[in-house]
């Protein structure tokens, strides 16, 4: 209600999810009534951050992601959100890393183990979207009617099958012996967070009173870190492998691993794989995989929690994930942009995130931003204002209190062939050659985006910053060394450069010049040595024009070149005149006294009056090349 964009969808994505727990779990317990706290006290920071930057117009910022950004982080984000479909897809378990393609490429390595009844729903779901796309009267309900089609089917054809087991129930060795060395690992972790957070505490109350004890503080704090992202790490790589074997169950509920089963002892004939591991106990589930049981009712009011400590210790991660959040939020606003031709207001945005976290974080949500699936869906499904997403909330609440049993057999290969489809029609391969031709430049920045964002994933964010940083740089370097001709008369009338055209008639004691870009600090020296260079080329010449239509801004670095160089070459005998100067300018000469080192009677409105000028105080000596024809025969 209160964004910019009209199809924007907000709500939980990785890079934020991630930024969240890195900012919380030092602070607390993961999943504790602090880290709740925390939680939503950091999503009414991030809320207010965003509010006051949208309120001060402080949205300027997102000028500096240029449009070649946008589609290559559009085209990488569409590819990266597809490629994380495939486990839905496919019934093969992905990893959760850094490095999100090396996940997919070890989930890909494992085709073998792909769920057959997993890929058979994703085929049905895929074909029954597409074909009731090419019905015009059941077009837009594809969707609808293909997720009601898949939960009957699902739930008629017993398409997942669940089951608890204890661990004792594992009637193999090796295999239980992980699942102990899993829990374990678990209860270890859990009380190494317990730690952290006293760590962090007790360094909150020392850093400043004692700085030894500080120092020693952070040592053991940054150990059990380490400590804890390697168990991590170690758990994920256990479970993965253990959700990758396949078991055999037995009517009492024994599980053996397939082809370990003792002769004589019958089985279900399912094949049964590790889904959950928690407290001891096991969830197997033969088949695909549905939704499952979603809790009913809506959340309840709870204000969060401010106190001084908190807000301090958390500040700098609200600030950090504010901005981050509104550079996803407005690059995806822009890439759909891009397709309904809507004009994007980047202050009203950030009101609109930051009322959006504000909201949330009195009904217990964690902070959120422009989400790129439900984006791409909400695009998809033909939504054309915002109030697509205010309904989208009436049919969430109206989902949680009724309709959550309906919604149990859902099928997650549907959803993912859902998002599959959605995802595609933000693939505009076009649209960068078409960058690539009209700039190289732009290409560059534009496929350097596309290639950081793919590499970096899931954090995303890092694709944005770099690829407007790198657009940054290359627009300084361009305008570096800007254009500067060396003008001649052309048969027309006009200067033109007589680089582009050598055989234009020149004069021996004028040298006219355009600067082709505004005068600052950063090319002002360039423009010092193409005047002396010309110099240099014509020893004789009397007069340097300069023909400044081009020249916008002049910075002090520019009024500073622009005066040395009229003392230094009045120096040597040699007049500069200039011409065509803009208002903003002059201004900027007639503050600094710059008009008046170079003389009223040296300045002109245009290049006609100024070589006039030159030509008539040249007298004799000056033969009139640069004259119009008629001006010079006369």
């Amino acid at each position: 209600m209160w964004g910019s964009s009209r199809q924007l969808a907000t709500g939980p994505v990785a890079i934020i999810s991630l930024m969240t727990a890195a900012a919380l779990t030092p602070l607390a317990v993961p999943f504790s009534d602090r880290y709740i706290e925390l939680a939503l006290l950091l999503t009414l920071m991030v809320g207010l951050i965003q509010f006051a930057l949208g309120a001060f117009k402080l949205g300027v910022i997102v000028n500096f992601v240029s449009h070649p950004v946008i589609l290559g982080f559009m085209n990488a984000a569409a590819i990266i959100i597809a490629l994380s479909q495939l486990d839905m897809l496919l019934g093969i378990p992905k990893g959760r890393s850094d490095s999100f393609l090396a996940d997919v490429w070890g989930m890909l390595l494992q085709l073998p183990h792909t769920s057959l009844p997993t890929l058979a729903m994703a085929l049905f779901a895929l074909a029954l979207m597409l074909g009731l796309k090419r019905i015009k009267p059941l077009a837009k309900l594809s969707v609808l009617i293909a997720v009601a089609v898949t939960i009957v089917v699902s739930h008629l054809a017993g398409y997942q099958r669940v089951a608890d087991a204890e661990v004792a129930q594992i009637r193999d060795d090796d295999t239980r012996a992980l699942v102990l060395a899993y829990g374990e690992t678990e209860r270890a972790k859990r009380d190494l967070d317990a730690r952290i957070a006293e760590l962090t505490a007790r360094l909150r109350e020392v850093r400043r009173r004692d700085v030894r004890t500080a120092a020693t503080l952070r040592h053991d704090l940054h150990l059990a870190e380490l400590d804890a992202e390697g168990m991590v790490a170690a758990n994920k790589r256990l479970l993965r492998d253990l959700q990758l074997l396949r078991f055999e169950r037995t009517d009492d509920g024994a599980l053996y691993p397939r082809g370990k089963v003792p002769a004589g002892v019958e089985t279900d004939g399912g094949t049964w794989t590790l889904r959950k591991l928690a407290d001891g106990r096991a969830t197997f589930a033969a088949g695909g995989d549905v939704v499952g049981a979603i809790p009913r009712g809506l959340p309840e009011l709870r204000v969060p929690t401010i106190t001084f400590d908190a807000v301090t210790s958390l500040l700098s991660a609200a600030v950090v994930i504010a901005l981050v959040g509104f550079m996803e939020s407005i690059a995806m606003a822009k890439a759909m942009a891009a397709t309904t031709k809507q004009r994007i207001d980047p202050n009203q945005e950030l009101i609109g995130q930051g009322m959006a976290n504000l909201g949330g974080s009195l009904f217990q949500s964690y902070p959120a931003c422009g989400s790129f699936t439900g984006s791409a869906i909400n695009l998809a499904a033909g939504a054309t204002t915002g109030f697509a997403m205010v309904f989208n909330g009436l049919f969430v609440v109206a989902t949680l209190l009724v309709l959550t049993p309906l919604l149990y057999a859902l099928p997650k290969a549907t959803l993912g062939v859902i998002i599959l489809l959605a995802v595609t029609t933000l693939l505009t391969p076009k649209a960068l050659l078409q960058t690539w031709r009209a700039s190289r430049a732009d290409g560059l920045v534009a496929i350097a985006t596309f290639a950081v964002t793919l590499l970096m994933a899931p954090h995303l964010d890092k694709g944005i910053l770099i690829g407007a940083a790198l657009a940054v740089v290359l627009y300084l370097y361009r305008t570096m060394k800007p254009r500067v001709a060396e003008l001649g008369r052309h048969a027309d009338g006009t200067l033109r450069d007589v680089k582009v055209h050598p055989n234009l008639p020149t004069s021996r004691n004028v040298i006219a010049l355009r600067f082709d870009d505004s005068l600052y600090f950063a090319n002002a020296v360039h423009f010092e040595e193409a005047v002396l260079d010309a110099l240099a080329a014509k020893p004789d010449a009397k007069y340097v024009l300069i023909v400044a239509n081009g020249i916008n801004q002049i910075d002090a670095t520019g009024e500073e070149i622009v005066r040395h160089l009229v003392e230094r070459l009045r120096a040597a005998g040699v007049t500069m005149v200039l011409c065509g100067l803009k208002k903003q300018v002059r201004d900027v000469m007639a503050r600094t006294g710059l008009d008046a080192v170079i003389g009223d009677d040296h300045v002109f409105p245009d290049e006609a009056r100024a070589l006039a000028a030159i030509y008539e105080r040249l007298g004799p000596e000056g033969r009139g090349e640069l004259l119009p024809r008629t001006a010079a025969a006369s």
